[in-house]
């Protein structure tokens, strides 16, 4: 009878922090890649290899996010097939980039499907793990519950910001779900993949909109360099209209591990302050912690 701990691998921190809240203590969860790494780009170790080897069950996001992660979790020995999350997804709820076919994996990016991946990593858990996920049900469903609030409050957030400052200019195109979801429009100088360099047209059209628009804030990401938002703010500047860096807002990857934004609701409530601030909304005094979610 095995007596060790089996263990769950997952990519990044946003399918790490679901697969730790359901499977509990009976589970060794471990994420591949850490915080402030862009998964795009992020090249497997060995080290990795043989956690993916070795593990009972991995989760990953799929959808071409993780690039050479996902080749290597495609041609595994891992016992079970690796679950592809955003595969488990329906398929009518992927966007998919203005003139592109393949579909946008940063489906994190809306609350109300990311609850949906839960589901889907609650099946996996239970079918494949057994007797150590004692209690997964009811834990994911008081996580499911907290999404949903939070999914309530960034409506609520989004919708204080002034209609003509509706606009979410970033580092690259990760937020297309949330725009979507939340009544953003987003514009992001690279494309869903960051493994390639902005070109030097798109960058001038984005100065233009901002200077257009008069927008108060653009933003970068913790996991993408912020070389060419850098020359956003100096293109606006040069036209006359000084642009704020409204913050920095986590996109492929969540917070330092241990911290609040090291968690996925932290990592949201962070978003949601950071763009509703910097953008002329209004957020309650605490974030969503301090958010009664009553109306008042």
């Amino acid at each position: 009878m095995e007596t060790s701990t089996p263990a769950i691998v997952a990519t990044v921190g946003m399918v790490t922090d679901i697969a730790r809240a359901i499977a509990g203590p009976g589970c060794a969860v471990s994420g591949l890649i850490g915080s402030g790494i862009d998964p795009h780009l992020y090249r497997p170790t060995r080290d990795d290899a043989i956690r993916v080897l070795k593990a009972r069950l991995v989760f990953y996001v799929g959808l071409h996010l993780e690039g050479r992660m996902q080749q290597l979790l495609e041609r595994s020995g891992v016992a079970g097939e690796p679950f592809a999350i955003g595969e488990a997804l329906p398929k009518d709820r992927l966007r998919r980039a203005e003139g592109s076919e393949a579909p946008d994996p940063h489906v994190w990016m809306d609350l109300s499907l990311w609850i949906l991946a839960g589901d889907a990593m609650l099946q996996a858990i239970v079918e494949r793990m057994g007797e150590w996920v004692e209690g997964a049900t009811e834990r994911w469903g008081r996580l499911r519950e907290q999404l949903e609030r939070l999914d309530r409050f960034a409506m609520e957030c989004f919708s204080t910001i002034p209609e003509p400052h509706r606009w979410l200019v970033t580092s690259h195109d990760a937020f297309g779900y949330l725009g979507a979801r939340y009544g953003l429009h987003v514009e992001g100088i690279q494309g869903l993949s960051t493994d390639s360099e902005a070109g030097l047209r798109r960058i001038r059209g984005l100065v233009r909109e901002v200077v257009e628009r008069r927008l108060p804030a653009v933003f970068v990401e913790t996991s993408v360099s912020s070389d060419g938002m850098e020359a956003v703010l100096q293109g606006a500047a040069s036209a006359g209209h000084r642009v704020q860096l409204g913050g920095s807002l986590f996109s492929d990857a969540m917070g330092p591990e241990g911290t609040y934004e090291g968690t996925y609701v932290g990592m949201w409530d962070h978003n949601i302050t950071t763009i509703t601030s910097a953008l002329g909304g209004r957020v309650p005094e605490g974030g969503f912690r301090g958010w009664s979610g009553d109306g008042s």
